[in-house]
């Protein structure tokens, strides 16, 4: 077990960390962890900063939805990737919703807006739209929301 002051470089090193951007508790606890501190005082260390709102799950969700949405991300990528950094599917379905309800996002205006961006045509010949679809679809949008931006172009 660790001293107190220990505890304390514990405490110390997880607020910078949380002071340059949001982390997941899963994040967080793995980067302490990459820093030789014992799993134990970790958990209680990032207990007491959820207790005190420095660290929490649901913020850390709709900043990274947020963001990627501001890429021109989908709604399956983006679910894959919270999952990735440890947020459980309700938090993740909480802040889909907030962010959606908030800032009024429609998936297929954004996988339209994401095409326009890499491409000026829906594509020739069937190789290029083959291209334009994977291309939306690694981006994480589903076939529906793919065949719209498609057709709009």
């Amino acid at each position: 077990m660790f001293s107190s002051n220990a505890d304390a470089s514990l405490r110390e090193v997880a607020i910078q960390l949380l002071a340059r951007r949001e982390y997941s508790r899963a994040e967080l606890a793995r980067k302490l962890q990459q820093k030789s501190f014992e799993a134990d005082d970790i958990a209680s260390c990032l207990d007491a900063l959820a207790e005190q709102s420095l660290q929490s799950d649901v913020r850390f969700a709709e900043s990274f939805v947020r963001s990627r949405i501001a890429r021109g991300q989908g709604v399956i990528r983006i679910k894959g990737e919270l999952r990735q950094r440890g947020v459980d599917q309700e938090t993740l379905s909480e802040a889909l919703a907030a962010v959606e309800e908030r800032e009024a996002i429609d998936w297929f205006e954004l996988a339209k807006e994401t095409l326009a961006r890499r491409y000026d045509s829906p594509g020739e010949t069937p190789k290029e739209r083959a291209k334009r679809e994977r291309f939306l679809a690694t981006r994480g949008f589903n076939f529906e929301q793919i065949r719209y931006a498609l057709s709009c172009l």
